[in-house]
């Protein structure tokens, strides 16, 4: 499968947010940001929310929990029928037993890392997970800048899961723009978390313009990876 464009929501018209999964109907899936104002300092949805937007929502629900105590409350969110719940290494208790309880209902796990944590962290726990989310900002607030000393992170991830045959979708999330995608899909991730870069513009375009973007440079098929500076 080519590159997976997720648009966050967290760029969106939160007055219009039907409307606005209706204008990224082309996307792969809509990234749906959970804050719960102690994990990181902003507070955005909740439960009743994501129920209503998993009701009408014309592609699937890709969650990112940035919350503690993701082991208590990622639940309540499968239970909504979404199709993907990403949590923090650096928040959950049970990661391993996390993942397992989502997948028995039918719900997609990632784990995902801050740009302090190194990716050995959750190295010998990743085979457990479908997917895992590389902050390229520290969480918390759309709109910051990308991150590149996050790379080397994310190449030792494609090697690994090369290495050893683990199929995990490597997603980042942001400062995704269409000048930085060809950075992030050159050292393997093949699935992007894009706020600003589609809500500002029309989106269906936008979307289309980074999907190509990231198939150009998609890992293994340039070597400018190997000369970035990081």
């Amino acid at each position: 499968m080519g590159a997976r464009i997720n648009p966050s929501l967290l760029a969106a018209d939160f007055a219009s947010l039907g409307t606005e999964l209706e204008r990224i109907s082309s996307a792969d899936a809509a990234h749906v940001d959970v804050m719960d104002g102690h994990f990181v300092p902003n507070l955005t949805i909740g439960v009743p929310v994501v129920e209503r937007l998993q009701a009408v929502s014309p592609v699937p629900l890709d969650l990112h929990l940035m919350i503690e105590d993701p082991d208590r409350w990622a639940l309540d969110y499968a239970d909504l029928g979404v199709w993907s719940i990403t949590f923090h290494a650096e928040a959950v208790t049970a990661p391993v037993t996390l993942a397992r309880r989502l997948r028995e209902k039918g719900v997609r796990a990632g784990i995902a890392i801050r740009p302090g944590t190194p990716f050995e962290a959750v190295e010998e726990i990743i085979g457990s997970f479908d997917q895992l989310l590389v902050m390229t900002v520290e969480p918390g607030f759309g709109g910051q800048s990308f991150m590149p000393e996050t790379m080397p992170k994310l190449r030792r991830a494609a090697e690994y899961a090369k290495r050893t045959g683990l199929e995990l979708q490597l997603q980042v999330d942001g400062g995704i723009t269409s000048d930085t995608i060809g950075i992030a899909a050159e050292h393997g991730a093949d699935t992007f978390v894009a706020g600003s870069a589609v809500f500002r513009g029309e989106p269906s375009e936008r979307i289309a313009e980074l999907r190509a973007a990231a198939a150009a440079h998609a890992h293994g098929t340039t070597t400018e990876a190997t000369t970035l500076s990081v």
